[in-house]
């Protein structure tokens, strides 16, 4: 792999910021400095340093982002910008990928990568990986309503929901309610199905991780080491 698309891969430096850093003696590797950032190395045997920083290297991408209204979650799309969209080139040249879906006006939580098979255990059915929200309705939930939603709300198609936990703010309007499915639509059906309506709706957690509230919304950050590591011990 050359240097540059190693460094690109790992979010460190675009191609023109690697050729820079090389012509500078910016760039070493196993210790030697390298002029030009088109040279081959073994990601896995090599020890490259970027301007000081040795850079591990990860077989894998992981990204942490902070979905904003009205983009959706997919890799491409005809009308509307996808979360793809809103990164960088040179990481949308990788064959990254939303692990679960958003609607396309809810925000939050939002993880992005290209080990497919750590995305589909984390998406398996049997995993019942949870899944946390916050929400506000536009009526007031009772404590009927709460005890139906939670033991398995029935949708307008005849699917009954898996339980679910909610709790609720006092205003009885908003609050949290923690999923171990993810249905199209599915919050929004199950108020529909106590004839009410969501009017927001946040995802704050998914499985180990949580929103990082230091993202403004569109905005991403790598996945830190502890937190791969927690998704890949998430059974």
């Amino acid at each position: 792999m050359r240097i540059d698309k190693f460094l690109s891969n790992m979010g460190i430096a675009t191609r023109t910021e690697s050729s820079k850093a090389a012509r500078q003696g910016g760039i070493l590797v196993n210790g030697v400095a390298v002029k030009k950032a088109d040279v081959h190395i073994d990601p896995e045997k090599d020890v490259v340093t970027y301007l000081g920083r040795k850079i591990e290297y990860r077989k894998y991408t992981y990204i942490l982002m902070n979905k904003p209204d009205g983009v959706v979650s997919a890799t491409e799309d005809g009308r509307d910008k996808t979360v793809i969209d809103l990164l960088p080139e040179e990481l949308q040249k990788l064959n990254l990928f939303p692990c679960g879906r958003l609607d396309k006006h809810t925000l939050g939580l939002v993880m992005l990568t290209d080990d497919g098979d750590l995305a589909h255990r984390l998406l398996s059915p049997k995993h019942h990986v949870k899944k946390k929200y916050y929400f506000e309705s536009k009526f007031p939930l009772t404590e009927d309503e709460i005890s139906y939603l939670e033991k398995g709300a029935t949708l307008e198609d005849g699917y009954v929901t898996k339980p679910s936990q909610i709790s609720l703010f006092d205003d009885k309007k908003s609050g949290y309610i923690t999923l171990v499915e993810g249905k199209y639509h599915q919050i929004k059906r199950m108020l529909e199905s106590v004839n009410n309506k969501i009017t927001y709706l946040e995802r704050v957690t998914f499985g180990p991780l949580s929103l990082d509230t230091s993202l403004g919304r569109g905005e991403w950050r790598f996945l830190s080491k502890e937190e791969i590591e927690l998704l890949e011990a998430h059974k």
